[in-house]
């Protein structure tokens, strides 16, 4: 099916970021297998749901997916459809900025107005229908000028791990529930606090990490803001398609910044103030979860079907499972039976070679385990 740029004249170049290496999904989540090639929500990994929700709005010929070597074969295998020069290995981690610009420059060279949207590949999105219908409205107003789009979600709560967006005047062409509005400001992981004012302000949301803009408006950006890093990007751009490409590619892209595209565009260009900057925010509330941590994982289990009336919140995985006087437990050990008597809290997962035991509390620190696994010479476990 063609996609809805494709039938208003427009071109939609979906990127899919997937160089991570998840490692607060450790023991499930490794080098060789992080958590985007998982199927940690139902039976496709987190890199398909992905491509999967973006048939509606684009040709998987156009999609383009930044990652690297360890996980390239593997999402080939898993996303067969999709042009195998598609699928770019970073020859090291650089962060989102050159990520995301680096699909530009190539795009720029023969298709400038073509529309990019950066997509994380490890969100859930609970309605498909609505997540079509923001994205198709974010092409047009990224299509129509210098504009990046970035698409907000209403806060649930004072979450510190998210950066949040500040809400200017509604756009005068915006309407109902997709109506547009100017962005203010960007605030990155505030602390406890802060987030609480953001939150009871009302007017303030967070920043999904999905941004829409020409290659033309990114490829200027980056030639503005991180001039050092353009002519790298354009060199790798100038020699792709070339037998030159893997060592022009290996050689130049470490010599980029280390640094987010928040940082790198998105916080200088707003300073221009309201208006100036033409960063724009539209609604994102079309059930957007950021699966960061395995008590995210849990949070998200709760609101399914399946999992929503389980006694006790808990979300037990495994062969069979006896729970007594327990709950808000997260345990994953397939082919196991498992007792919970008298615990609350916990996350509890095991894999083949290894067992996590924390609390969803402290969770978010299991990237230390893989730190101190590395320190001690433990990389068969990383």
């Amino acid at each position: 099916m063609p996609n809805e740029g494709s039938r208003s004249g427009l071109k939609f170049a979906p990127v899919i970021l997937a160089g991570g290496s998840g490692t607060r999904f450790w023991p499930r989540s490794r080098r060789s297998r992080a958590k985007q090639v998982l199927a940690l929500d139902g039976e496709r990994t987190m890199i398909q749901q992905t491509l999967d929700r973006l048939r509606p709005v684009a040709d998987v010929g156009d999609v383009w997916v930044i990652t690297n070597k360890l996980l390239d074969d593997l999402i080939a295998e898993q996303l067969p459809e999709l042009p195998r020069a598609h699928i770019l290995c970073e020859p090291v981690a650089r962060n989102t900025a050159p990520a995301c610009a680096l699909a530009a420059f190539l795009l720029e060279k023969s298709e400038p107005e073509t529309v990019i949207g950066i997509f994380p590949s490890d969100h859930v999105v609970k309605d498909s229908e609505q997540f079509a219908k923001v994205i198709r409205a974010g092409v047009g107003l990224a299509a129509a000028g210098d504009n990046i789009v970035v698409l907000g979600v209403t806060p649930t709560q004072p979450e510190t791990g998210y950066g949040y967006i500040e809400l200017g005047a509604a756009i005068a062409d915006g309407k109902g529930d997709l109506q547009a509005r100017l962005v203010r400001r960007f605030t990155e992981k505030p602390q406890k606090e802060r987030a609480e004012e953001f939150l009871a302000s009302g007017n303030y949301a967070w920043n999904s990490g999905i941004f829409l803009w020409s290659a033309r408006t990114l490829t200027g950006a980056i030639r503005e803001h991180c001039p050092a890093m353009a002519p790298l990007l354009e060199r790798i751009a100038a020699a792709y398609g070339t037998p030159e490409f893997e060592r022009v590619f290996a050689e130049v892209y470490p010599q980029c910044e280390n640094i987010s595209v928040d940082y790198a565009i998105l916080e200088p260009r707003s300073k221009k103030g309201e208006g100036a900057s033409r960063i724009f925010s539209l609604p994102a509330d079309f059930g957007w979860n950021d699966l960061g941590s395995w008590s995210a994982l849990h949070e998200h289990h709760m609101t399914l079907p399946e999992y929503c009336n389980h006694k006790d919140a808990n979300v037990v995985q495994g062969a069979s499972s006896v729970v007594i006087d327990s709950k808000g437990n997260y345990v994953f050990a397939p082919g196991m039976a498992v007792a919970l008597v008298g615990v609350e809290n916990l996350v509890v997962v095991q894999t083949e070679d290894a067992l996590l035991i924390t609390t969803r509390a402290q969770c978010q620190d299991v990237g230390k385990v893989v730190a101190e696994l590395k320190s001690v010479g433990r990389e068969d476990l990383v």
